[in-house]
């Protein structure tokens, strides 16, 4: 059997199975060396190398021999030639909740990832947006000198200039959002915020020293 062959037999096969509705869908039509051929939400099959950008919040890790480990809006799955997943955990979403345990210092502090990439954060209520610095920024493949839109933000230190860009996706444990506003500073910040931007869509429940997010939409 020739590749085209078997990739329309993927295809095939894909077609025939129901997809959860709003959830993402990733199949393995080919591999060729460090890229793989991948059927995304039963559209045309698209070429991606590893560490390439994502393509529909879907990014090729790394690919070894028949193997090929993917990225599905922070949540990574091995998925071997002609096998097919789905990311059911973006189908809805509305109800996910996170809980957060503060430190010594009263502070609530986690790891979440933007757009695939790891990120530590600090829940900032008064941070009207998520911020992050120019290193978090290039680690997340953000070009906002070119993408974002200038403004100016008010700190502690005083008025700063950003910019103003959309995020794909910021997910927290296993609570996703996507499309979620984000200031960039062209500086290092010690820790990037977790602002309103992303609050606002969650319902905020704290006792004590436990921070309870659960997410509306």
């Amino acid at each position: 059997m020739g590749v085209r062959e078997m990739i329309r037999g993927v295809l095939s096969l894909v077609l025939m199975l129901p997809l959860l509705a709003g959830a993402t869908e990733v199949a393995v039509a080919g591999i060729f060396g460090t890229k793989a051929v991948l059927v995304i939400n039963g559209g045309q099959p698209v070429t991606v190398a590893a560490g390439q950008r994502a393509v529909q919040g879907v990014r090729v890790v790394s690919i070894r021999g028949e193997q090929v480990l993917v990225d599905i809006d922070g949540d990574r799955r091995t998925l071997r030639l002609g096998q097919r997943v789905v990311n059911a955990a973006t189908a809805s979403g509305a109800g996910e909740t996170v809980t957060l345990a503060a430190d010594s210092r009263g502070h609530f502090l986690t790891s979440g990832t933007v757009n695939g990439t790891t990120v530590r954060f600090l829940v900032d209520t008064g941070a009207t947006m998520i911020s992050l610095g120019r290193a978090e920024a290039a680690r997340a493949r953000i070009d906002y000198l070119k993408q974002g839109r200038p403004s100016m933000t008010m700190t502690a230190n005083g008025p700063v200039r950003t910019w103003v860009v959309k995020l794909n996706t910021v997910r927290i444990a296993g609570v996703t959002v996507h499309n979620v506003d984000a200031a960039i500073h062209d500086s290092v910040l010690p820790v990037a915020l977790l602002g309103m931007s992303f609050l606002n869509r969650m319902e905020m429940q704290r006792s004590g020293d436990t921070l309870i997010l659960r997410k509306r939409y």
